[in-house]
């Protein structure tokens, strides 16, 4: 895919927007759940899929040419309620439950089959099909019946191209298989009923939202809620049966205003919990309105950059976001063998890729970090293997890949991070990544190397960006092998003592290998970046845990802005609103 992108918020299928794939979703014991042992009941739905699954699978066996090798189902059920409001009034409420179905049919043999990647292009055989929320099981089948027919057709015709083209193009470098096998899974836990407390939202959002009204810098504002749960059901030929899923919660607070030189400034805090009972009180949520308001404000006086590469500290959501965009997602498993990627690291394992003092790790079974509920955990990815842990680079050597049930040379298994968003095919996709550091200081101390490096260089300043609204990368070989992160907290910081200076405008900019040879220390305290991330499977949900990063080198370019000026009328004033016009 030309290019991915994370954003602290949000859940759009694409990421690049206003909360660029921001994250957020995560783990708590297990609150609010219904759990059951493998040995337990399992669904109607399961049942359903399960016999239908059989059923379809032997006669497409017994009378299709060519055969498949493997049939899987997964249904993915979500239940949303949600309410935003802006000024002290609810402009909007919705309620909604669906489910979708995924198909995933293998014709040919695990060697070479229907998935297989010819330069660049994958084939797509789910749909996500809509099917009923009620466990009707005639109409389940049925939906499935026909679903399963539609892909396999698909999936055949595509096999005869891939064939066809093996023939007439030059081998391939990674001549591993398409398909590996894994052990089936058992498992059955669903999140309890939804909870959502529509009149107490309802008078908290106008008491929320009015807030801004004592601010008159700030144009436009919204706070909103949202409460839901994500059930997903799988069984596949193999024998594998899984109903897992969460519950989630978040509030999320923005506002924005435009400069006169047409700069557009904003700022954001979100809150997420699994459900609404561990969303913070009116007070903590009330500060944080003042201060997105307060940071908006500062903005419109703040000067814009210019074009700037000089040394830097991230915060570590910053730098989480950082790591990412430009490590993340370059030691995604399918990106290794297909050849219309850059392949960073495909022949860099076993070597050093970062520096000596820091470790990635990917840990989807990781539900919280210093008290903060994580994002990006699940207990099996969408091909029903189990999450697990997975070292990614350890002491700065590149030890492994993320890896779905795609094999690549020298990694023939999944280690539980093939994801999707329904109607997409799965890829591999990265969950909770953690940045771990045995360089770590105390964060006064790094500010002391960020103004002793300025020095250094004999720069003007260093920056230090504090917070980020997400970033994105190009991967392919086709596109310029770079990443965007987008800042909207940004200080210059002076090595003469001057005060801190908060500046606008500003998008970091650069290429991954040159970035990682950059970085000299990192701070003592882990910060959390919660948002979602898309790619070729869709918008899926993730987090990156990371300390503050000093680097000696970073650019920055100036942001895009429109020509449009502020409003030209005054605001009318709370008075006149009161009384129906001006007086």
């Amino acid at each position: 895919m030309p290019r991915t992108h994370v954003v602290a918020g949000g859940r759009s299928p694409q990421c690049y927007s206003g909360e660029l794939t921001r994250l957020v979703l995560f783990s708590l014991p297990l609150l609010g759940l219904v759990a059951s042992n493998a040995a337990a009941q399992p669904t109607v739905l399961l049942d359903a899929m399960s016999q239908e699954l059989n059923r379809n699978f032997s006669a497409l066996q017994q009378k299709a040419d060519p055969p498949p090798y493997f049939l899987s189902y997964e249904i993915t059920e979500q239940e949303v309620r949600s309410m935003t409001g802006t000024l002290g009034t609810v402009d909007s409420s919705s309620a909604g439950k669906s489910r979708a179905l995924d198909v995933s049919i293998r014709v040919g043999a695990p060697k070479l089959d229907n998935y297989h990647r010819v330069r660049g292009d994958r084939g797509q055989f789910t749909s996500g099909a809509l099917t009923s929320f009620e466990d009707n099981v005639n109409s389940i089948k049925r939906r499935l019946w026909l679903e399963t027919d539609r892909a396999y057709r698909a999936a055949a015709e595509r096999l005869i191209r891939i064939k066809t083209n093996t023939q007439v193009k030059v081998a391939e470098a990674d001549d591993s298989d398409d398909f590996s096998a894994e052990a089936p899974s058992n498992f059955v836990q669903v999140p309890g009923k939804l909870k959502f407390t529509e009149a107490l939202w309802q008078e908290k959002i106008r008491k929320y939202s009015g807030r801004f009204q004592s601010y008159q810098t700030v144009l436009t504002s919204h706070v909103s809620v949202l409460c839901q749960t994500d059930t997903r059901y799988l069984v596949n030929s193999e024998g594998s049966r899984v109903a897992h899923g969460r519950g989630f919660a978040r509030v999320v607070v923005n506002a924005t205003a435009k400069a006169a030189d047409g700069t557009d400034v904003s700022s954001f805090e979100t809150f997420e919990a699994v459900d609404e009972s561990g969303l913070p009180d009116d007070k903590v949520i009330l500060a944080a309105i003042d201060r997105v308001a307060n940071d908006v404000s500062k903005l419109l006086k703040a000067p814009e950059v210019q074009p700037f590469v000089g040394p830097a500290i991230f915060s570590g959501r910053a730098a989480g976001v950082f790591f990412h965009e430009i490590f993340g997602h370059r030691v995604e498993g399918h990106r290794q063998k297909d050849e219309s990627e850059g392949q960073t690291f495909t022949k860099s394992v076993g070597a050093k890729v970062l520096p000596e003092f820091l470790s990635v790790i990917f840990d989807p079974t990781r539900r919280k970090v210093g008290g903060i509920d994580l994002n990006g955990w699940y207990d099996y990815d969408d091909e029903g293997v189990k999450a697990r842990p997975v070292t990614a680079v350890d002491k700065g050597v590149l030890k492994t890949f993320l890896m779905s049930r795609s094999p690549i040379n020298g990694f023939p298994q999944s280690n539980g991070h093939g994801r999707r968003q329904p109607g997409l095919e799965v890829v591999s996709r990265q969950s909770n990544l953690l940045v771990e550091s045995t360089n770590a200081v105390p964060e006064a101390r790094l500010r002391q190397m960020l103004l002793d490096e300025v020095k250094k260089q004999n720069k003007p300043n260093g920056l230090y960006f504090r917070d980020i609204m997400g970033g994105f990368t190009t991967t392919q070989r086709a596109g310029l092998q770079a990443f965007k992160v987008i800042p909207v907290i940004v200080y210059r910081i002076y090595a003469d003592g001057r005060p801190d200076e908060l500046v606008r405008g500003a998008d970091i900019v650069g290429t991954p290998l040159s970035s990682f040879s950059k970085i000299l220390a990192t701070s003592d305290k882990q910060e959390v970046f919660n948002g979602y991330c898309g790619a070729e499977s869709g918008s899926v949900p993730v987090s990156a845990v990371a300390p503050e990063i000093l680097v000696s080198e970073i650019e920055i370019e100036k942001k895009a802005k429109s020509n449009d000026r502020p409003p030209l009328l005054p605001e009318p004033t709370s008075m006149e609103n009161n009384k129906g016009g001006p007086k």
